[in-house]
């Protein structure tokens, strides 16, 4: 009897100790455990101390329940975002995808200069590269090469500035299709560096894109103030190009085509957007921009129509500016020039308005190039953020993130699982110190890794760990449109 009466008592105690003790998962149940981070997820706007448990690649738990994994990462005072995803990164090598780990992206993809031959590239970067990565079909690449110019990077030969007979638009368009065709994730335009190239022809680029569902990433005609041929009026072609065709729309580096009738142009993207026409934009936080020097960007009359000149030039493999001689020298030469070129009130501006993504528009070339390159994530947090107070983290996180990700989810579906940290999510996460991270990279010294990612996880695996870069580990992948 005293047995019959003792077990239902007991059962009943244990059932209510168990509210007051911890639930602890199996030993090893995860691969990856973080614990007692500040989850920040731009999507359902959590902001809370929560622990995360990661197994296959993927964001398996979120809660507040002790979990137990593998490996595990104390995240104690420390942010855990969702990885940042650069749309604007040029650098698509080993020594790049470093520097962009570093700087807590997980995703670069190279959408204005992309290239003509898609999978090719994709083939060159399988099982070898740190962060995922894709790119788009380019049409300035495309007409590179079916004009056979010699232009390395960007034109300098008849695909600068040659008009396409009708018959090579017809080309360009079947390129350009069969690259979107190969999983290509966007069409790619650098306009500034094909000016032979007409309106027309342009227009039937966005047709392809259209098409297809490829949103247009365009370095637009013209940059400055000098009607007709200014930022303002470059922006509105390719507003019109997205109106008449539907293609969506993204343009790059806003602020730099625009200078200081930059607000002017974020108040009309804002009205195109609200009546129905999707239209995007990007910054990448600095007042300086970059162009090669041998481009048509510096072709005659430069100085007249971005409103510089040549001390507002710097050549950026010795830092000296520019004199007309030096300028004559180095043009003949090619390489990157920076333009000293905006203001801070601008650059602030900019990085605050709600439409703006963040994007590096970055590459390093034997130690050289944009500061950009190595710290325009860094730089977002610690400068605009904490310095400045530009805007708030959480707003910081969703333009590297969330945003980026949205802007590319419709035409590859598989960006619906990064850019969040929620369960199902690949686990590509940058967990930083929000009081000292910082970009270290600067015009004389750009190869500089940024300060203050303490973990970076790729698709589950660590690639920085506490501070430091993981060497042989390769998991990144391709962030690619369905193939048809």
């Amino acid at each position: 009897m005293k047995n019959k009466i003792a077990l239902p008592v007991l059962l009943l105690l244990c059932l209510v100790c168990s509210r007051f003790v911890p639930t602890v998962t199996g030993a090893d149940d995860y691969d990856v455990v973080i614990l007692n981070g500040r989850v920040m997820d731009p999507e359902s706007k959590l902001d809370a101390v929560r622990n995360i448990g990661i197994r296959g690649g993927s964001i398996q738990e979120i809660s507040t329940k002790i979990l137990n994994g593998k490996s595990t990462i104390d995240a104690k005072g420390l942010v855990v975002a969702p990885g940042f995803i650069d749309l604007h990164a040029h650098g698509q090598d080993d020594v790049n995808y470093r520097f962009k780990a570093m700087d807590g992206v997980t995703t670069a993809l190279e959408f204005e200069g992309g290239t003509a031959e898609v999978a090719p590239w994709y083939s060159e970067r399988e099982g070898k590269a740190l962060i995922n990565h894709g790119v788009s079909v380019a049409h300035s690449k495309v007409r590179m090469a079916l004009m056979h110019d010699p232009g390395p990077i960007v034109a300098t030969g008849d695909a600068a500035r040659r008009a396409a007979t009708a018959a090579e638009i017809v080309e360009m368009k079947r390129r350009i299709a069969e690259g979107l065709k190969q999983g290509a994730l966007a069409v790619g335009f650098g306009i500034v560096y094909t000016p032979a190239a007409s309106r027309f022809e342009i227009l039937e680029m966005f047709r392809v894109a259209a098409q297809f569902g490829a949103r247009a990433h365009v370095h637009v005609r013209n940059a400055g103030l000098m009607e007709p041929v200014d930022g303002f009026s470059a922006i509105q072609e390719v507003i019109a190009d997205a109106a008449v065709t539907g293609a969506p729309a993204h343009i790059v580096h806003i602020d730099s085509m625009g200078l200081s009738a930059t607000p002017r142009i974020l108040q009309m993207l804002a009205e195109a957007q609200s009546h129905g026409i999707d239209i995007s934009a990007e910054c990448y936080g600095y007042d300086t921009g970059g162009a090669n020097i041998e481009s048509p960007v510096f072709d005659e009359g430069w100085q007249e129509r971005q409103g510089l000149d040549y001390k507002d030039i710097e050549w950026a493999p010795t830092g000296e500016r520019l004199t007309a001689e030096t300028f004559a020298k180095y043009r003949k030469m090619g390489g990157l020039a920076l333009l000293h070129e905006n203001t801070d009130e601008i650059v602030r501006t900019t990085v605050a308005h709600p439409l703006i993504a963040i994007a590096s528009d970055g590459r390093l070339r034997e130690g050289r190039g944009h500061p950009r390159s190595a710290g325009t994530y860094a730089r977002m947090l610690g400068h605009w953020v904490r310095e400045e107070k530009a805007l708030p983290l959480m707003e910081a996180i969703r333009k590297m993130s969330l945003l980026p990700a949205q802007l590319v989810e419709r035409r590859a579906p598989m960006l619906k699982k990064k850019g969040r940290i929620r369960v199902g999510a690949d686990a590509d996460l940058s967990i930083f110190d929000a009081v000292r991270v910082i970009d270290k990279a600067t015009f004389a010294e750009p190869a500089q890794y940024s300060q203050g990612f303490q973990f970076v996880l790729v698709n589950g695996t660590v690639v920085v760990k506490e501070g430091r870069l993981q060497e042989g580990v390769f998991p990144g992948i391709a962030v690619r449109a369905p193939i048809h």
